[in-house]
């Protein structure tokens, strides 16, 4: 089975992307409605209460702010999640196309690496403020080197595809 070009297996798997990136666009669709509500019924928790009698309205106001940050969180990592799906599935279109050492593939795997990198640094952050707030249970911190090693193994990555598109390049202009 071949590995570039119509019919490969990055073919198959750009189909998968695309399935995995309008997944994405509903779940992160859903958080920002979720997020919406959240933000309404912290500013008026009786939105609920006028419906719902079983809550205290101010046990409803000091929670409401935290559920929505939390949501914030979990939105922020879907569109981290988001941007790099869509960026792989960019990469795979120019696999698929027989272009494996496209110019914009570089680029591409960069930005890969950052929102990586940045995922990694909002999840210590997600883990000091809890730290910091009474109501939640505390997440224990631990560092991840198979996410960091990932981090420098993509970064490793735009670097040889720049040196096969810089090659690429050259070939165009030999005769």
């Amino acid at each position: 089975m071949r590995a570039l070009g119509p019919g490969s297996v990055s073919s198959f798997l750009k189909i998968i992307l695309d399935v995995v990136y309008v997944a994405l666009w509903i779940t992160f669709g859903a958080v920002a409605l979720m997020l919406l509500a959240a933000l309404l019924f912290s500013f008026n928790p009786n939105l609920l209460l006028s419906s719902i009698r079983t809550a205290d309205a101010t046990e409803v106001a000091t929670r409401a702010p935290l559920f929505a940050g939390m949501l914030l969180a979990f939105g922020l990592t879907v569109g981290g999640v988001l941007i790099i799906v869509d960026a792989l599935r960019r990469i795979f279109t120019t696999l698929t196309a027989g272009d494996p050492f496209h110019p914009d593939n570089v680029g591409r795997l960069r930005l890969i690496g950052l929102l990586l990198a940045a995922l990694e640094l909002g999840r210590y952050l997600v883990w000091g403020v809890s730290a910091w707030t009474p109501l939640v249970e505390r997440v224990e911190p631990n560092f991840s080197l198979t996410a960091w090693f990932s981090v420098l193994v993509v970064f490793v990555l735009a670097e040889v595809f720049r040196e096969g598109a810089r090659l690429r390049r050259e070939a165009e202009l030999t005769i």
